[in-house]
């Protein structure tokens, strides 16, 4: 009986893998990359006949761990936290629905400009991301966001006025382009929900 070195077997396994073509490494499939739909011409069309002379900043919202990531959440059951396997958000979630936010506030004509809060700003909204998955309560699932905000002034950043939004939109079904079809229409009447307050408060200023 011969024995080999342990210096023989790893050369002699990484020839056998290298001409073999094989790997022992496991093959993990690509992710498939969501963004949100584009917004339906009804969430949209409402856009004022005049604009208020304020230049309006939006920071993107702070969230925690998960939320804070590309990954979709899910809710399956109960109190169970997962995410999609396979799916992710072609960005992460705050900076994806920071975007949102600012393109329907633009197409809503409320302020001179709307834009992120690297812009120059006379006032700044801060929000948090409290919920933004799907919940497997309802058959088929259903989409909940909640955003809660602060409207800052520029000079002293004390908060002026505070709010939470909320809404909850059902998929078509199960299938998760129809769910993130559902994460588009929920985003969709929460700016709604953020323009109509956001334009009581700045002509109340």
């Amino acid at each position: 009986m011969s024995l080999r070195s342990p210096l023989t077997v790893v050369m002699l396994a990484t020839l056998l893998l290298t001409f073999g073509g094989c790997s022992i490494l496991p093959e993990s499939e690509p992710a498939t990359f969501y963004r949100l739909p584009a917004s339906t011409p009804s969430a949209t069309s409402e856009a004022t006949s005049s604009a208020l002379p304020i230049r309006l900043g939006i920071a993107t919202p702070e969230a925690g761990h998960l939320l804070s990531s590309n990954r979709i959440v899910v809710y399956p059951e109960r109190n169970v936290v997962n995410v999609y396997e396979g799916s992710r958000w072609h960005e992460d979630a705050p900076a994806m629905l920071q975007a949102r936010l600012i393109t329907g506030l633009q197409q809503r004509q409320l302020f001179t400009s709307v834009g992120s809060d690297r812009l120059p700003h006379d006032l700044l909204l801060l929000s948090e991301l409290r919920h933004f998955q799907s919940e497997y309560d309802t058959t088929p699932p259903s989409v909940k966001i909640q955003l809660d905000v602060q409207l800052v002034g520029t000079q002293d950043r004390q908060p002026i006025v505070a709010n939470s939004f909320s809404t909850r939109t059902q998929a078509s079904s199960a299938e998760i382009p129809d769910v993130v079809d559902a994460f588009g229409q929920a985003s969709d009447v929460l700016t709604q929900q953020l323009a109509t307050w956001l334009g009581d408060q700045a002509r109340s200023l």
